[in-house]
């Protein structure tokens, strides 16, 4: 009887140990600043993946506490609430993930020497020998060729006014499109820039208008930008097909845009139909918080799943183990499609074109590289 009141009071004491601490886990977010709403989503699929974590056990028998620094939408933010990040001695770094935020901290993020899961999808991230960063999106170098043969193949268009952000993301992302338009044998009539948060694009849109343009292509990096663009487009009587990346497909954009999005096409990494996985996260994101899931909420709630099952693989939270751990990952299938990792820290490698039918997304197809087509 002694001997089994020790034992009981031995696990609980090693049980109340073990809940007083928390696998913690950081998030670069933007909770304040121009992009505070998707900081908001983002937040939001974090958290719900983290109940869920915990619900089912935690991380290696521990729960899972969930760090939020603001990077009050900002490059400056974000390297300041990456180091604050470290300094709270978190486990891993889920965050940025805008390819310009992800830019300025990549050398903080390899002086931490702890991996760090983005959301940025600029190509070049995961090409800077910096062996700590782990893309849960696939990156731009795929979405344009996605881009550029559907336009030329499926819609038949030739003539093509690029409009793009001229921030990492946008200026990587027209890069892109401008390559894979010459694999097709096309050069684009217009090249057209813009800084990010402008609240008139009335000039980008008369300069498309006199190119003679068939079709607009894009890399947009805000929402609200998507807004204001496709209501001016329609304004002042552009009427061509676009077809542009993610940031078409997000909450915040079909909210702003309405109508004006109708018949626009999007390659996007995350459409709720998709499959088993989005539709699951889709459902339960809904009922929780009352709106749709988007990108944003997606890809927090994916790395944060990812990471789990990387600590999971390498039975630790030494960064060493977890990053030969999420670099080893194949055939996980989460809310992105299936997770294939590469040598370089790239976890997905397709992408999905959708139509806004009436402010419903409608699926048209996905399309996946083989390793060989990469």
């Amino acid at each position: 009887m002694f001997l089994h009141l020790v034992g009981a009071i031995a696990l609980a004491v090693v049980g109340s140990a073990l809940a007083a601490e928390p696998v913690r886990i950081g998030l670069v977010d933007e909770t304040t600043g121009p992009q505070a709403e998707a900081g908001v989503l983002t937040l939001n699929g974090a958290r719900l993946a983290v109940d869920e974590i915990n619900a089912a056990g935690g991380i290696l028998g521990r729960p899972v506490e969930l760090v939020v620094e603001d990077n009050q939408s900002t490059n400056p933010g974000t390297v300041l609430a990456y180091s604050k990040l470290v300094d709270q001695k978190v486990a891993a770094v889920i965050g940025p993930l805008r390819s310009t935020q992800v830019q300025a901290a990549s050398p903080t993020i390899a002086k931490a020497r702890l991996p760090a899961i983005i959301g940025g999808s600029d190509p070049t991230l995961t090409r800077v020998n910096n062996p700590w960063i782990f893309r849960v999106r696939p990156n731009d170098l795929y979405s344009s060729r996605v881009m550029a043969e559907f336009g030329v193949k499926s819609l038949e268009k030739r003539k093509w006014a690029i409009v793009h952000a001229t921030d990492t993301f946008g200026s990587n992302g027209k890069n892109a499109l401008v390559d894979a338009l010459k694999a097709q044998g096309i050069e684009p009539v217009l090249v057209q820039g813009y800084t990010s948060n402008q609240q008139d694009f009335t000039a980008v849109v008369l300069a498309i208008r006199k190119s003679g343009a068939d079709i607009v292509g894009s890399y947009m990096s805000n929402s609200p930008d998507v807004g204001i663009f496709a209501k001016q487009m329609r304004q002042l009587g552009v009427d061509v097909p676009w077809i542009g990346s993610t940031s078409l497909a997000t909450e915040t954009a079909l909210k702003l845009a309405g109508d004006a999005l109708w018949g626009t096409y999007v390659v996007t990494d995350f459409f709720a139909d998709a499959n088993r996985e989005s539709k699951a996260f889709a459902t339960k994101f809904k009922a929780r918080y009352t709106f749709n899931a988007d990108l944003y909420s997606a890809w927090s709630y994916a790395a944060l799943h990812l990471l789990k099952n990387a600590v999971d693989q390498a039975g630790s939270l030494e960064p060493a183990a977890v990053r030969k751990a999420l670099l080893a990952t194949r055939g996980l299938k989460g809310v992105g499609g299936t997770y294939d990792f590469d040598a370089n820290g790239d976890g997905l490698h397709g992408y999905s074109i959708v139509r806004n039918e009436q402010g419903r997304l409608a699926f048209i197809r996905h399309i996946e590289f083989t390793p060989e087509a990469r």
